[in-house]
């Protein structure tokens, strides 16, 4: 299943609207912000259906998960965005990521904590915000909002002395080409961020740069930690391949059509995060030219002035010397 979908559920006071565009999305935000009361509605709707003054509208069936024997339940559910209320502690364990891993669901999960077993997008953590007046004639619109940008936390004035980035392996090799007068560390994988951000092992002013399409659950806690600190500059594109796809250098319409809408490309059945799907493009669309990709070690035609200069150019920062 792939594809953007859009999900209306209201009742006579209340309305939520927004879209579904990946196969998980994470709401979060304090009590009393209409999280439970978003689950309430739809649980209600699938035991009872329009008796209970509720509506459901979309293109796909909505449903609710929850309880001990929720694996069961899951195997008997399909082509549908599935709803699982904060309190279910399943969400967390590696037993659910492993369930959803080639899943052709989509699911809204409420939690408060962040889920280390599932690699989602930084920008599909959303808050509800309300607007209008509640009263028996006008209903209260509750409406997501992202809690994060996908691009650049707080953008740098000044050169970078450190580099950090998420992997080892051709992005790495690519960013300390490009920022060859900076010391340029890996974290060697994204758990570890948090603590280099941390040990005092990075100095000056600093460049963190990792794939933003898996980043979700290191979001909360690395977001405290730097928002305060004017020397620290956080990257969270797609992936490393999506820049090279972004800045067009393959020069591929093709590409440029997948890029402006991905979700109505990706199989979520094929690819369980983003960063995925573009590493498969890019390996696809280079092959047999020169710009032939390979993740594991970095071809040195990326590291050509000219294609340095027009990936550098696609990013929303500037690399300063």
């Amino acid at each position: 299943m792939k594809g953007r979908h859009h999900l209306i559920i209201q009742s006579t006071h209340l309305k939520y609207e927004f879209d579904v565009i990946r196969n998980v999305t994470i709401i979060q935000g304090d009590s009393a912000t209409g999280k439970t009361t978003l689950a309430d509605m739809v649980r209600e709707y699938s035991l009872n259906g329009t008796d209970t003054g509720i509506s459901i509208s979309c293109d796909i069936a909505c449903t609710v998960l929850e309880g001990k024997d929720w694996q069961d339940r899951l195997s008997r559910i399909h082509e549908s965005i599935v709803l699982i209320d904060e309190g279910n502690r399943f969400v967390s364990s590696y037993d659910f990521a492993d369930a959803i891993r080639h899943s052709d669901n989509y699911y809204l999960i409420i939690t408060r904590e962040s889920l280390m077993a599932l690699p989602y997008s930084v920008t599909e953590i959303y808050g509800i915000h309300s607007s209008g007046r509640f009263n028996s004639l006008e209903p209260v619109y509750h409406e997501l909002y992202r809690i994060y940008s996908d691009e650049i936390i707080e953008k740098s004035e000044n050169a970078f002395q450190t580099v950090m980035v998420e992997d080892s392996n051709a992005g790495y090799e690519f960013w300390t080409g490009v920022f060859s007068d900076s010391k340029c560390i890996t974290a060697k994988g994204r758990d570890n961020i948090f603590n280099l951000i941390n040990s005092g092992e990075i100095t000056g002013n600093t460049l963190i740069i990792a794939d933003g399409a898996a980043f979700g659950a290191q979001m909360a806690r690395i977001y405290d930690s730097i928002s305060n600190r004017s020397d620290i500059t956080l990257f969270l594109p797609e992936s490393f391949e999506w820049v090279i796809l972004d800045s067009d250098v393959l020069n591929d319409a093709e590409v440029r059509n997948i890029l402006a809408s991905p979700e109505e490309h990706i199989e979520i059945t094929e690819f369980f995060s983003w960063e995925r799907y573009f590493t498969f493009l890019l390996v696809e669309k280079s092959n047999g030219t020169y710009l032939q990709y390979n993740k594991r070690s970095l071809n040195p035609s990326y590291l050509n002035s000219r294609i340095i200069s027009k990936i550098l150019s696609s990013l929303p920062f500037e690399k300063k010397s």
